[in-house]
């Protein structure tokens, strides 16, 4: 009967990545969201350079610090939740996944931790602040 148990539990974890999938596919058709979509990908190496910069910044509370870990873990893994050769969802779930961990890094460090830590240009943490949840221009 063991196995009755596993077959439910890989079932229900089938059926949870296939309502992900849609999901994402719903999310990456929106105007709106596409071309944040596309604002991220572009910020992409500032990005990954304000997260480490983020991580190693020992004034952050500790679960911050282990969250932007575990975040730049995951984007350097080869395993992803979609695979990166799917057409548009593949990168778009690194960009949704970036967008979730930044909104939850402001939200407990504040967004003046993002602006003493970004590397790019002021049009870029405009775009990072509005993906992290912060007012652009907000001092």
């Amino acid at each position: 009967m063991w196995w009755q148990t596993l077959i439910g539990v890989v079932a229900g974890i089938m059926l949870l990545y296939a309502v992900l999938l849609v999901l994402l596919w719903r999310v990456s058709r929106r105007e709106s969201d596409q071309t944040r979509l596309r604002d991220a990908l572009r910020l992409l190496p500032d990005l990954l350079r304000l997260l480490r910069r983020l991580a190693a910044d020992g004034s952050l509370p500790v679960g911050v610090r282990v969250r932007l870990v575990l975040l730049l873990a995951y984007l350097a893994s080869p395993i992803d939740l979609i695979p990166d050769f799917i057409p548009v969802l593949g990168y778009a779930d690194d960009a949704i996944v970036v967008a979730i961990a930044l909104r939850s890094v402001t939200r407990r460090a504040g967004p003046a931790a993002l602006d003493r830590h970004w590397p790019g240009t002021p049009d870029g943490l405009r775009v990072v602040r509005r993906l992290a949840g912060a007012a652009p221009d907000e001092p």
